[in-house]
């Protein structure tokens, strides 16, 4: 690696947390990842304790010429990590919630569960994602698309500022007054700018959403699917729904109602009364016959429960996509060649209605990506032995499918090989991509953060 022991020393003797090198016991298991199909090899790891720890660990990366990377929770991880240092932020967990400005300031370690359960106590709701395990900084990093998208936009959109670590291994506050374009940048620029250490977040008003999802199986999916693509081209901003085809496994694990069947899940967000509620998703219900119906008013504590996204990792192979619209012909174009009646190698395929407030920027604007889509779609295999060959083939299938259909810019959330310059390009406009290019090579001018193509 050639790191000498006297600065492996300083370093370890300045930090409050670990560091280890390869070969240390407890290095794998402080860097694992959500998708144990992804094993990270780096040269150093610093599990950092504190602000002061990451500055450490990225002013002895500077001095020994070790790129640097950042994980918290090992959700983002798209790809293994082989040598330099990763600094892992899992520990810095403090939430702090200001109720009468509804602000909430979370360290970058912390996962959305316990910030919507502290706010909940104040009538307040974090704008979050699907998965309630994800690490907050991490995700809203990108942008962030939650179940409340359609109403509320992007997670990143309701930031107030950030605590970062610089290249130079300084602090520094970014928000709309200081560092005003590098607070720009990390909302939705995702990496290469600095080490988030902690996050200011604006909470909503919000204690129910009539929200949850609804599952069909057999000679229902393909109906109600249908019926979904009529119903969400007409469903106004105030409500937010998603659908996946869902080819559960008959194994251990998986929930006992849905294990070894093929069903469609219509998900739903609506944050206000549950008799609109279920009039605006009443055409839903009487599409097709109902397998399972868990649509129903809920508190924001529930959140996960509207999408039920995994708590536990497990090997998967993703492949996303933005797409300007979908209509009837792109439902019976997808059905055609993923549909349930097709040989898939997809435990997952997923289409997220956009538009509404996702669509506009924020008054001092953003760096997020993907805005003037209307829909997100995802492809996920589950099965190892599909993914050299058999998942990539029929994310293709797809792709040539709906070809007309897939945007120009994919949100770096929902990119794959952010090493690839076009697929980095594509993950934002192109005036937004020169402008983080330059706030890049402003405050990281020596590449110390290593993100994107080489």
């Amino acid at each position: 690696m050639g790191i000498d022991h006297e600065a492996l020393a300083r370093l370890r003797a300045n930090v409050q947390g670990t560091v280890y090198v390869r070969g240390d016991d407890g290095l794998a298991t402080e860097v694992a990842c959500f998708n144990p199909a992804i094993r990270h090899d780096p040269d150093v790891v610093v599990a950092a304790r504190s602000e002061d720890d990451v500055a450490s660990a990225v002013r002895f990366a500077r001095d020994n010429g070790l790129p640097v990377r950042v994980q918290a929770t090992g959700h983002g991880a798209e790809a293994p990590i082989v040598g330099g240092l990763i600094v892992s932020t899992r520990a810095l967990d403090t939430i702090s919630v200001d109720a009468p400005a509804r602000l909430v300031r979370l360290g970058a370690g912390v996962r959305w569960a316990p910030v919507i359960e502290r706010a909940a106590e104040h009538g307040l709701a974090p704008v979050t994602g699907s998965s309630t395990s994800v690490g907050a900084v991490g995700y809203t990093l990108g942008g962030g698309l939650g179940p409340l998208a359609r109403t509320h936009g992007f997670t990143a959109d309701w930031v107030r500022g950030f605590r970062v670590v610089t290249a130079e291994g300084d602090i520094v506050t970014a928000d709309a007054n200081t560092h005003p374009e590098l607070f720009w940048a990390l909302r939705g620029g995702k990496g290469g700018l600095g080490i988030v250490t902690e996050m200011t977040l604006e909470l909503v008003p919000l204690t129910t959403l009539y929200a949850g999802s609804v599952f069909f199986e057999g000679d229902a999916i393909e109906p109600a699917f249908r019926a979904w693509v009529s119903w969400a081209a007409e469903l106004g901003e105030e409500a937010t729904t998603s659908v996946v085809l869902l080819r559960v496994p008959d194994v251990e694990g998986a929930p006992p109602p849905l294990r070894g069947r093929t069903l469609l899940s219509v998900r739903f967000a609506y944050p206000g009364d549950s008799a609109t509620g279920e009039r605006l998703f009443a055409p839903i219900r009487r599409a097709a016959p109902v397998f399972l119906d868990a649509v129903a008013e809920i508190p924001t504590t529930a959140v996960a429960t509207i999408h039920n996204d995994p708590e536990q990792g497990s090997p998967s192979w993703i492949r996303g996509f933005m797409l300007d619209d979908f209509d009837a012909a792109d439902g019976d174009a997808l059905m055609d060649v993923a549909g349930p009646r097709v040989q898939s190698p997809f435990l997952a395929l997923e289409i997220r209605q956009l538009g509404g407030a996702a669509r506009r920027d924020t008054a001092d604007g953003t760096a997020v990506g993907g805005r003037d889509s209307g829909y997100t779609l995802s492809a996920i295999a589950a099965d190892p032995a599909t993914f050299d060959s058999a998942a990539p083939a029929a994310a293709e299938a797809l792709a040539r499918a709906l070809r007309h259909r897939i945007s120009a810019v994919t949100n770096v959330n929902w990119a794959a090989d952010l090493t690839d310059p076009t697929t980095f390009e594509s993950a934002w406009p192109a005036g937004v991509h020169a402008r983080l290019t330059e706030v890049r090579a402003s405050y990281d001018p020596d590449r110390v953060f290593a993100f994107g193509p080489s």
